[in-house]
């Protein structure tokens, strides 16, 4: 049976700021924002969520199927995407309007400001997930990551009426939806992914409390950036796993669907999640080498070494069985 991960396609422009931020904030006129940041380089690469997990599944074996919305300036992606093992022919081509562009700038401190625009994303919704049942057969997990709001509501109700698991990701995505629609996408997901503050913020839309969310959910994954992750259900106490650590972070863009990737990836095999987590956070580890986030290639050995370094010689031999399409 196949994965499937829903939601965003785009092109990342990627700028990077000498300076910091903060330092050019002015703490009582921040109503009336007008800034500037002269950046001193850009990156432009492949990106957006679906594509980015799609991409580290590819990597792992999995061939995963892509579905989202483009802009017909698809085609080179397209390319690039079924070459890492992406099945890309349930991605659904606008005839209007161009792939969804996010242009991201990248201060000292690895703070970040983005802006998204969604073009060929708004036809999102149009996209029927029995379509995609049809022709791949029947469906292991459906990831739903930030997209169309409404592609996200109706591919959550399509895995529900058709009894599919599915990996709620809002993410980017909670600020544009009301509580109904939070509750909506979170209830019943077999895993449920945030952040930090997408988890405060996630309490704040849904309006429920961390206890009631974790009642509703088969396991809350939140990364905790240089902290690693937490694995939260309703009947176990959290568990915490450290992140592998690095020098020298490169980009930490797009760092958070390798993670994803690696975690859905080993999960679906049967990996117990604590460890799913491990190899998530080993890929996230050399995601950050890279500047884009489709940049990164996996490894047998390097792989293997972080996550022995990380957490010592059980972890790579409990995993090193569902690595096997790595060289």
């Amino acid at each position: 049976m196949r994965t499937v991960v829903t939601g965003s396609i785009a092109t990342d422009h990627l700028l990077t700021f000498p300076g910091s931020f903060a330092d050019q904030l002015i703490a009582d006129q921040l109503d009336r924002v007008s800034l500037s940041f002269l950046a001193d380089r850009l990156d432009i690469r492949r990106g957006g969520v679906a594509a980015n997990i799609c991409y580290g599944l590819g990597l792992l074996g999995l061939r995963p199927v892509l579905v989202g919305a483009a802009g017909t300036d698809f085609e080179p992606y397209r390319v690039h995407l079924k070459e890492h093992g992406v099945d890309t022919d349930s991605v659904h081509i606008s005839t209007d309007l161009h792939t969804a562009r996010f242009v991201c700038t990248t201060d000292r401190r690895q703070n970040q400001i983005a802006t998204f625009y969604a073009g060929a994303m708004a036809e999102a919704r149009t996209i029927d997930l029995c379509d995609v049942v049809a022709r791949v057969g029947r469906l292991a997990l459906v990831v739903i990551s930030p997209d169309d709001p409404q592609a996200m509501l109706r591919h959550t109700a399509a895995c529900r009426q058709h009894d599919i698991p599915f990996a709620a990701d809002p993410s980017q995505q909670l600020a544009r939806l009301n509580r109904a629609e939070v509750r909506q996408l979170v209830e019943g997901a077999r895993w449920l992914f945030s952040n930090e503050y997408e988890a405060a913020l996630l309490q704040e839309r849904s309006g429920w409390t961390a206890d009631q969310i974790r009642a509703r959910v088969g396991c809350w994954i939140t990364t905790l950036g240089e902290d690693g992750v937490r694995l939260q259900s309703a009947d176990r106490a959290p568990v915490v796993i450290p992140a592998v650590p690095v020098e020298g972070v490169v980009d930490p863009t797009g760092v958070g669907d390798a993670f994803r990737a690696g975690f859905v990836a080993a999960a679906t095999r049967g990996v117990p999640l604590a460890d799913a987590a491990r190899l998530g956070c080993a890929i996230a580890a050399t995601a950050l080498d890279y500047i884009g986030t489709q940049e990164y290639r996996l490894y047998r050995d390097p792989l293997l070494a972080r996550l022995r370094n990380a957490y010592g010689i059980a972890v790579p031999a409990r995993i090193l069985p569902h690595l096997r399409e790595l060289t």
